[in-house]
């Protein structure tokens, strides 16, 4: 007998009669599997049934609309899903295949497509590489839940195209304080909160007043209700400068006890991505900051917190839920690394050795600490 696991599921492979039989139990238990397989070919022995119809293979369309998209909208990152399943749906070379007839090449061919657009304007607006790329993501992570539900035995690899605009760019106190001078008052608001709270911009976006306190903790805090993951549903401490930009807001609407704290005439109600994107782009070109995007402050805050506090602290203040995440948001400066070289010159002159020193980001301020005192 031979079983294997996918997805967290059983399937079981054999032979009978040169046809290769493949299926899915269905079941997490393997000995549960084990006798489901036994069955089939003592069945199959007995001539009770024949050789089984292959399952047919739905195309990509179906798979999207039927499956995915119902499953996906009760999920916090439906957004991210809908970003690039309605494109998917769009390309009639990619939707019009069946599951099992999507290639590395089907795929390449795809991207290749929406770079062409990038060679004129769609929808008024020009599709960005880093667009590109989260829509390839969407569809290799579809293509992952069609392999562990059943639908497809495995899944093609897909290929990021290269030059996409990284978000890793820490933006420097003298950059962004010109920024924020030539920003729109809304624009410096949304900008100051990010840099000083480490919110996504999605997270931000949704604010309401019902979210935002000013009794609790030293300056108040806001609540994250909304976000990818569990762990994205925090509390977050105000600093003095949000304390101070959201009271005034706070003031000028009134006091009110609920609502967006950044209403705008959306479907939603609040701002989104496209409510500030022209005047970040003006606040750039006045400021003459070199380009970033918004979500590249989160990128600095976590950058500039990272060392003040310990792994846990940093996940549970980010909303990360694992700490591998931090990897591609703490970019260490120059200078540290310089300092850390020139540390270690110091300690080969003088032939001390003070017991290693763990990074404070990565857990290690008590050890640290119990390093020094021992």
């Amino acid at each position: 007998m031979s079983i294997f696991k996918r997805g967290g599921k059983y399937w079981y492979k054999f032979q009978w009669k040169g046809v290769v039989i493949r299926e899915s139990t269905k079941q997490g238990n393997d000995k549960v599997a084990r006798t489901m397989e036994a069955v089939h070919k003592t069945s199959l022995a007995k001539g009770e049934v024949g050789l089984r119809d292959k399952k047919p293979v739905l195309r990509f369309a179906q798979f999207l609309t039927g499956r995915i998209e119902p499953w996906a909208k009760t999920k916090p990152s439906w957004l991210w899903y809908r970003s690039g399943i309605r494109p998917a749906l769009a390309s009639k070379a990619l939707s019009g295949l069946r599951l099992d007839e999507i290639t590395s090449e089907t795929i390449a061919a795809y991207a290749a497509g929406r770079q062409a657009d990038r060679s004129h304007k769609v929808r008024a607006r020009t599709v960005a590489i880093s667009s590109i790329n989260r829509e390839l993501r969407v569809i290799r992570r579809v293509l992952h839940l069609a392999v562990e539900w059943g639908e497809l035995e495995k899944c093609p690899r897909v290929q990021m195209i290269s030059g996409e605009k990284r978000r890793d760019r820490v933006i420097a106190d003298e950059e962004l304080a010109k920024y924020l001078t030539c920003a729109s008052p809304l624009l410096a608001d949304l900008a100051t909160i990010l840099h000083d709270t480490g919110l996504r911009p999605d997270e931000a976006h949704r604010l309401g007043w019902e979210d935002i306190t000013f009794v609790n903790g030293r300056h108040g805090n806001l609540r994250v209700r909304y976000g990818k993951t569990v762990a994205a549903r925090r509390q977050v401490p105000l600093t003095p400068r949000v304390r101070a930009l959201l009271a005034a807001r706070w003031e000028n609407a009134g006091r009110p006890e609920e609502g967006w704290v950044f209403p705008a005439p959306t479907k939603s109600g609040h701002i989104d991505h496209s409510s500030v994107k022209k005047q970040h782009r003006n606040a750039l070109k006045l400021s003459r900051v070199r380009p970033f995007v918004l979500y590249s402050l989160r990128h600095t805050f976590a950058t500039r917190v990272a060392p003040h506090v310990d792994a846990w602290t940093l996940c549970k203040i980010m909303g990360w839920a694992s700490l591998s995440v931090a990897m591609t948001y703490i970019h260490t400066p120059e200078d540290r690394v310089l300092d850390a070289f020139s540390a270690l010159e110091g300690r080969h002159n003088t032939g001390h050795s003070a017991g290693p020193v763990i990074p404070a980001g990565s857990g290690g301020l008590l050890l640290n600490a119990l390093n020094r005192e021992g």
